[in-house]
């Protein structure tokens, strides 16, 4: 599709290209949703736009930028309802009604309480004609995060796992680099890069003193995830690149089963420290807060989980897991591997967590399968 050039489009091909638009906001928009704008006279785009960093222009008002005075009577297709309220930047229903554009059709209506249809109220209110719902599963689908965050006050919950044909994360002696190639790593720091967050428990921490910055990627976000800790008892010492501030932010939730003198330390390396209750029975952290808590704090839409095995068995036991992505190897590991999910789980087939395959996808010689549960909260 070339802009300026005419062509025979629907309403839902335009949105299309909308949602495609978009994507360029994953990794700046946050706290914000990435929204998508194409304005559109006569069967021809004149203007694109995509949400920037906060602060910075919404989709409609870069679209309507590019688009200057031949919006007068087009029609403006974005993805999510327009905002009717005064953030850091004016509402950007009021630029559509001033641009004069006489069509706005969206996807979804806006979760946000301060939003919540408002924004077509007042366009219809102002004359435009309104039309809502246009590729909404479409829409529904790209903004899953976003819906989840807004309706629920928690982050979404993505987990990440790479394992090899028999479902280990590691051999025995604990080695895990390299389970896949090259090209699934990169794709899975496309995901951090997408992710405010990313969270690993104390074993992970410990054993592979990771860094969880998004790198090798293009482009880079413009801030890098937050990492979490779960360290319940502060076990994992203040020290490595996990504390190096000067790489990322860095926020540990813990438990009182920590030492105050641990808590101290963590707090000397300029990472943030949360104390949280214990998790059900008695065990680990609170997950369910530290969700609530990456939203309080930090504005987190997303949070990746790349912790071990346990961190996400508790997750999953817990119905906290809102996407999983499995990456799975050509590697036959055995026995002594490390499994992929610690959690008791069911005792029988019939009372098994059933998944739902949302996506496939090739990487070298590696398999990406994306998964919801069956009660994924993005209506």
């Amino acid at each position: 599709m070339i802009a300026g050039v005419p062509m025979q489009l629907s309403d839902g091909e335009f949105m299309g290209r909308a949602i495609r638009v978009a994507q360029v906001g994953k990794t700046r928009s946050a706290p914000n949703p990435w929204v998508g704008c194409v304005v559109v006279s006569e069967g021809a785009i004149i203007g694109e736009g995509a949400t920037h960093a906060p602060g910075g222009p919404h989709a409609e008002i870069g679209a309507l930028a590019a688009a200057g005075d031949r919006a007068r009577g087009a029609t403006a297709y974005v993805t999510l309802e327009p905002c009717s309220h005064f953030g850091r930047t004016p509402p950007c229903v009021d630029a559509l009604i001033a641009a004069g554009v006489k069509r706005v059709v969206t996807g979804i209506e806006d979760p946000d309480p301060l939003v919540a249809g408002e924004g077509h109220a007042r366009l219809r209110a102002a004359g435009l004609d309104v039309t809502e719902g246009v590729g909404a599963a479409a829409v529904r689908s790209d903004l899953a995060s976003y819906v989840h965050q807004r309706k629920t006050g928690r982050a979404f919950c993505l987990c990440k796992t790479a394992a090899s044909l028999d479902g280990r994360t590691a051999a025995a002696d604990g080695s895990s680099q390299w389970i896949t190639g090259t090209e699934a790593r990169a794709d899975a720091h496309r995901l951090r890069a997408e992710s405010q967050a990313v969270v690993v428990g104390s074993y992970t921490a410990i054993t592979d003193r990771p860094s969880l910055t998004a790198r090798d990627i293009d482009p880079l976000p413009l801030t890098q995830p937050v990492r979490v800790l779960i360290d319940a008892k502060g076990r994992v010492s203040a020290e490595g690149p996990l504390f190096d501030t000067a790489l990322a932010r860095t926020l540990v939730i813990t438990t009182d089963a920590s030492t105050s003198r641990r808590r101290e330390e963590w707090g000397e390396t300029g990472a943030a420290v949360e104390v949280v209750d214990t998790g059900p029975l008695g065990r680990g952290v609170d997950l369910r807060a530290m969700l609530q808590i990456l939203v309080e704090r930090f504005g987190v839409i997303q949070a990746m989980i790349e912790g071990g095995a346990r961190l996400h068995g508790a997750l999953i036991a817990e119905g906290l897991v809102d996407r999983m992505v499995s990456y799975v190897a050509p590697v036959i590991i055995g026995d002594g591997g490390m499994p992929m999910l610690g959690f008791a789980g069911a005792e029988t087939i019939a009372g098994a967590l059933r998944w739902s395959l949302i996506d496939v996808a090739r990487f070298g010689e590696d398999v990406r399968l994306t998964f919801e549960p069956p009660t994924v909260e993005v209506d």
